[in-house]
């Protein structure tokens, strides 16, 4: 991935070239138009690119869930290991539980790639048709 530039909009709204496509990259509401950012609670690469041209630690925009705190807070509880099968006790009416597979079925042909759009195709009216050299309508 190259990120050609960053481009800062106000203080936290950067927009970031990458390749041609444009994605806008909030660092207040820790944010991003590719989704990554908000999704992993990590930054994506594009605000990575606005924290390293703005000279800023990134710790300060990951989830709390990554931080080494968290993480020894997860082995603090101690897991006691089952018991071998055969001495496990299954109540009835769990045991006579009758499991289905689900009812939905996988649609006929290949499935359709969902692609990022680029940032001028999502401001482009639908319809509207251009040209491919000049991108002119």
């Amino acid at each position: 991935m190259s990120l050609n530039s960053v481009v800062s909009s106000t203080k936290y709204l950067h927009t970031v070239n990458d390749e041609g496509r444009y994605y806008i990259v909030c660092l207040l509401e820790k944010k991003g138009s590719c989704g990554r950012f908000q999704i992993d609670e990590l930054p994506c690469p594009h605000a990575w690119a606005v924290l390293k041209s703005k000279f800023l630690m990134p710790e300060g925009y990951c989830s709390d869930y990554y931080k080494p705190k968290s993480v020894v807070m997860t082995y603090e509880v101690l897991v006691y290991p089952l018991p071998d099968q055969k001495e496990w006790n299954i109540p009835a009416y769990v045991a006579d539980e009758v499991v289905l597979p689900p009812k939905w079925k996988r649609p006929p042909g290949r499935p359709k790639k969902k692609r990022d759009k680029p940032f001028i195709e999502l401001l482009q009216k639908k319809n509207q048709h251009s040209c491919s050299i000049c991108g002119q309508e």
